[in-house]
């Protein structure tokens, strides 16, 4: 019976959600409970195509990464696949409309971190992180705005601002790793092997705008996704500022973590401040 295995699906998308990320999983399950299941298989679907391209080495990811592609496509067309992540994802895909020119958005920016280690210009750092974060937003917003076309658009320039805040923060948390082990630079004009504290303000400076902006979104968004979003905001502000107060240094040896103490707390933070209407 399909209606058991697209169950069977989305648990396992779920499951990739909290093992791979606990702080987005936890903001998820702040989200209604009508529209949890579409964000946690949208979720599953960008994780496997990051981790193609991020963490599996000694294999052929060139390879993985286009039958990834070629079996979404043909689950998209058969509407079913027996990988239970590609199951999942068509499903939200059709039942929300979202537009094949987000998929294949983001499945560029996948690609091209199997070609490319530095973006030296303001152009290709901005389009790498439009298919990587920007149209993921945009995906979780057609799911918030459940089909509502002038929502959508209303809160698109926000959204897309929400998801490049998210990916920057990670680009300067994950600078170790991108440097020393994957050997990718994505800040434009910024030496890592000479990262200083001057580089570091203006890029922090630049997502502090970009948090700016979101936020006014934030409070647009309707009442079921509205304290999901929020718990995720207040999380990764929570490590721009602590990615603010760490040496340069410090950034570029070591991956800065919010513990798991602060994470509860800035839960109730969240919670006391949506309460107070707040945002």
């Amino acid at each position: 019976m399909k209606q058991l295995f697209d169950e069977v699906s989305f648990k396992c998308s779920k499951l990739v959600t909290k093992n791979y990320s606990t702080s987005f999983s936890t903001a998820v399950y702040m989200l209604a409970p009508s529209i949890r299941r579409d964000i946690y298989n949208i979720y599953g679907f960008v994780r496997f195509a990051d981790e193609i391209v991020d963490s599996f080495h000694g294999f052929d990811k060139e390879q993985l990464i286009q039958e990834f592609e070629i079996e979404y496509y043909k689950a998209l067309k058969s509407g079913i696949s027996l990988n239970p992540i590609l199951n999942a994802f068509q499903t939200t895909v059709k039942e929300n409309n979202i537009s094949d020119d987000l998929v294949q958005a983001f499945l560029k920016s996948m690609k091209l971190d199997l070609i490319k280690s530095d973006y030296h210009t303001q152009s290709e750092y901005q389009e790498y992180i439009y298919g990587s974060a920007d149209v993921v937003g945009l995906m979780c917003l057609k799911v918030f705005v459940k089909g509502d076309e002038d929502k959508y658009n209303f809160l698109k320039d926000e959204a897309m601002r929400l998801g490049s805040a998210f990916q920057k923060v990670n680009f300067l948390r994950d600078l170790k790793d991108d440097n020393l082990v994957l050997n990718r630079n994505y800040f434009p004009g910024v030496d890592l092997k000479s990262f200083d504290e001057d580089s570091k303000k203006t890029i922090i400076a630049e997502i502090k705008e970009d948090f700016r902006v979101a936020r006014e979104g934030i409070k647009k968004l309707p009442l079921e996704a509205k304290f999901g979003v929020f718990t995720a905001y207040v999380y990764y502000l929570k490590l721009l500022r602590k990615l603010e107060s760490t040496p340069c240094h410090k950034i570029g040896t070591e991956r800065i973590r919010v513990s798991n103490y602060s994470k509860a707390g800035l839960l109730a933070q969240s919670f006391v401040t949506y309460k107070l209407r707040m945002v």
